[in-house]
């Protein structure tokens, strides 16, 4: 005859392990997404390392992303956003055309500073002539340009096909002066090289005739 275990002898029930929340487990999947891409490039990265990395089985993984160029592609929007934002705000930030010009230069060093993963994936990546990633680059670069003529135009005589020339003169400055920066970082401070490039791009475009 079997005895029942009094309650301080059973075994508690077993709990098990709470879930993550969707939007964190995306962000996780992203970031462990960013390292293998970054370390392997597009090509040489497998969806069983960013499991592995992400510490997620294959199966969790392919939930959120069903391949590797769709994870690819959520990760390029992700930090082409992030730069559209900090760009847009850095415009944004004054109507002081001068203080316009060193504020988004130094908005575009700051990206470039605070997540050198980042700036690889967007900017160095194995696949920047597929058609879907070429779009998003020129969408971004578009977008900034666009911005930036914007300003010129409404600030100077230029007409707006003139205005969009300069936007993407001074975006162009911008990204592949940051990129050298980024190269050569430890021999210059982030405040020197972005104020030089600010204060070349503004003795250029504040020579233009303003607008009466």
């Amino acid at each position: 005859m079997s005895v029942e275990p009094s309650s301080k002898e059973r075994p508690a029930p077993r709990t098990q392990p709470s879930r993550m929340p969707r939007d964190e487990r995306r962000a996780q999947l992203l970031a462990s997404a960013l390292e293998v891409f970054v370390n392997h490039g597009y090509h040489g990265a497998a969806m069983d390392e960013i499991a592995e990395t992400a510490q997620v089985s294959k199966p969790v993984l392919y939930q959120h992303f069903p391949s590797k160029r769709e994870l690819y592609l959520a990760l390029l929007d992700e930090h082409l956003e992030a730069l559209t934002q900090m760009l847009v705000t850095a415009l944004g930030s004054t109507t002081d055309n001068k203080l316009r010009v060193q504020a988004t230069m130094k908005a575009y060093f700051t990206f470039m500073a605070k997540d050198d993963q980042a700036h690889r994936l967007v900017f160095e990546s194995d696949l920047v002539n597929d058609p879907d990633v070429a779009a998003r680059l020129e969408a971004f670069n578009a977008t900034y340009a666009d911005a930036i003529g914007q300003v010129i135009a409404e600030d100077t005589k230029l007409p707006p096909v003139e205005s969009i020339l300069l936007g993407r003169a001074l975006a162009g400055m911008a990204q592949v002066s940051a990129r050298f920066w980024l190269e050569a970082k430890g021999d210059l401070d982030i405040d020197v090289a972005s104020d030089l490039v600010y204060r070349l791009a503004w003795r250029g475009i504040s020579r233009f005739p303003k607008e009466s």
